[in-house]
This record gives C-alpha cells, structure tokens and sequence, in this order.
C-alpha cells in the first residue's frame, strides 16, 4: 500500500539503496541513531526512537506496572502482570496462596501472532530462567456471539514535540474461532478458543473469511464500526 500511494498519488520513485536521498523510508527494523542524526526537517520514517519500549511485551508490561503503582485507580483496567524471570517468586507464590486453582496466560516476552502463547494453572510448567510476560488470565471476558474479541485501533503518532496524534475513524475487530468456555484443565490447550490472533484461527475450519468489503460485520474479521453496531 505504501509503495502505491507513493508511486501511483505522489509520484515517488521507489529505492532499496540506503544511500539513496529519500522523502520517506520505511523499515521493520529498529531506526538507528546514526539515521536519525542524519535526517532533514523534510524526511520522515516510520519508527521513531524507543519504540521497543512500547511494542515489546515485557517492557510495555514494565511500564504499565510503574503506571498502575502512580495512579492505581487509573490503571486497574489491566490483570495483575509479572516479568519474569525477575519475578518468577512472586508469580510462583500466586499459585501456593489461593486455594482455588488460579489461570495465567503466559507469553513470551519478544514474540508475536500468538506464537509460544499458553495458558497454565501449575507454576512448575514455566523454567526459573525463563523470560516470558504472565499475567493473570480474565476468566469472565466480554464476549460477541459467544466468541472472544479484540479491537484494533489505528493511529499515527505524527510528532512528540509538541504531540500530534491522528485517529483513524475505523478499525479492526478479530474474533477467535471457538465459543469461549471458562478455562478448565481440559480446554487451556484450545488456542483457537482463548486467542484472537489471525495467525492462529485463520486455519481453524470454523474460520469465515470476509469476502466483501461492503458487507463487514460478518466473518471472523470485521471493522470497527460494524463491531460498534452490534
């Protein structure tokens, strides 16, 4: 979509050659602070500084933990996380302390689309060493037709001094593929019932796909306004 808009509305060249002068460059990769000392006031790039801090999990789960001990009321919107291993202890006491069998989901801490995500009631399943987000697991969450959801909200960050930030008026809605049934010992290995990761349920037989993009609130993906209208 990118190199179109560029090609096709602006009239863009597109280069792979780094050295190349450029108006936009786009990378999956983490920007350099060589780039970035180098940039002039008229280029723009699609990270920005940090960006770890946000978009890995373990050092959003940090922060929002920091959050949550500042402003507790402000931040209760969240289970109770751990980052392990640092605090493996406290974790494994939450199993020993409650006399009923407590759910966590455990993730890893730089992974994505679900992969090495499980679900987990006895501490000993995860290694003292480590390094995995686990967070008490919502056993009771809203639900649309029976299935578990997530929203997906666009926004571009087009400055931080002074801050601009630009809401897209739609978004994404991705359901999982199995009618939610609270956590017991046999159904913690359903991914396709505990997750909504595109990447695991677009394989699961049940998966509907939208066909079209005039009628978007069927299917196991749908837009935001039509999530917004149910």
């Amino acid at each position: 979509m990118i190199k179109y808009a560029g090609r096709k509305l602006l009239g863009f060249k597109l280069s792979y050659e780094p050295e190349v002068e450029w108006d936009i460059l786009w990378t999956d990769n983490a920007v350099q602070p060589e780039t970035l000392a180098k940039m002039q006031p008229f280029q723009k790039i699609n990270h920005f500084p940090g960006m770890y801090s946000l978009a890995r999990k373990n050092h959003l789960g940090r922060h929002l933990m920091r959050m949550k001990k500042a402003f507790p009321k402000a931040y209760k919107f969240f289970p109770q996380t751990y980052l392990l291993p640092a605090e493996y202890g406290e974790f494994k006491a939450q199993f020993a302390k409650n006399k009923k069998p407590v759910t966590f989901i455990i993730k890893p801490e730089a992974s994505c689309q679900g992969r090495g995500i499980f679900l987990t009631r006895n501490g000993d399943e995860v290694q003292p060493g480590e390094h995995y987000v686990a967070q008490r697991y919502l056993h009771k969450p809203f639900l649309l037709e029976g299935l578990k959801f997530d929203l997906r909200i666009y926004v571009l960050l087009a400055g931080c001094d002074p801050l601009r930030i630009y809401l897209f008026d739609d978004g994404l809605g991705r359901f999982a593929t199995e009618e939610y049934v609270a956590p017991t010992s046999n159904n913690m290995d359903n991914m396709c019932m505990h997750l909504t990761n595109y990447a695991i349920n677009k394989d699961n037989p049940n998966f509907i796909f939208n066909e079209s993009a005039k009628v978007d609130n069927v299917g196991h993906k749908r837009s935001l306004k039509a999530v917004m209208k149910v």
